[in-house]
């Protein structure tokens, strides 16, 4: 299990400014060795409860939320990552558990009974969470990330764009799942993940972007059209 506690702010970029700003930082800082000219892929499988109590919280900025999700990086991936992110007044904790491939498809099917093999307590506390709050998937949201890393102090710099979702197919590890864009593809969230306060040259680096901040999530986006429609 891993558990980090950090810092995030968010900003909105052009396209554009993504192949700029990334050309500019990585100049000085590391990039992620999974990163390809452009990034790579991730996908999530977000859950919320039947009355989208995340999705609400979220929307209202309630200054003490959650939200669960499944994580891969290719359909082919034989484990999934199960993350619970709770946001606590202006940090964000994040757990972390991998998970086998078959587990990861009993979530889906709301088989959360799959936890108890684990021996971490996070493992049970989802298992808690999600059955008590009877938690079912409800967006897939995938796209592009390009990240950079400071090892000073814990900073990682990510641009996330081409975001796309779907409703219709709950199978985080389907090849094809029915995605579509759930916004202007030219626009790439620009986060800054830090642990207790941001080195200097990385503050300067971050204000040649001179953006307003934004509070954009992924699992909002993918879910707003559909939940504004009907609601």
């Amino acid at each position: 299990m891993n558990e980090v506690l950090r810092n995030e702010r968010k900003f909105l970029l052009s396209l554009d400014e993504f192949y700029r700003f990334s050309g500019y930082f990585s100049k000085f800082l590391t990039e992620d060795p999974h990163n390809g000219w452009d990034g790579y892929t991730v996908r999530s499988l977000y859950f919320d409860t039947p009355w989208e109590r995340d999705f609400y919280e979220k929307e209202d900025g309630l200054e003490i939320r959650r939200k669960i999700r499944l994580r891969i990086y290719h359909p082919e991936d034989e484990f999934a990552v199960l993350e619970m992110k709770q946001k606590q007044g202006a940090n964000q904790r994040k757990r972390s558990l991998k998970i086998r491939r078959e587990d990861a498809a009993a979530l889906t099917q709301g088989r959360y009974e799959a936890l108890l093999s684990y021996p971490e307590d996070f493992a049970a506390e989802c298992f808690g969470v999600m059955q008590m709050y009877a938690y079912r998937p409800k967006s897939i949201i995938e796209y592009r990330r390009k990240a950079f890393i400071a090892k000073e102090n814990r900073i990682r710099l990510t641009f996330d764009h081409h975001i796309v979702s779907s409703e219709t197919n709950m199978d985080i590890f389907s090849v094809n799942p029915g995605l579509i864009p759930v916004w202007d593809p030219y626009l790439v969230v620009f986060e800054v993940k830090y642990n207790g306060f941001l080195l200097s040259y990385i503050r300067d680096a971050i204000n040649v972007v001179q953006k307003s901040e934004t509070s954009v999530g992924k699992y909002c986006l993918g879910r707003s059209v559909s939940l504004h429609y009907l609601f």
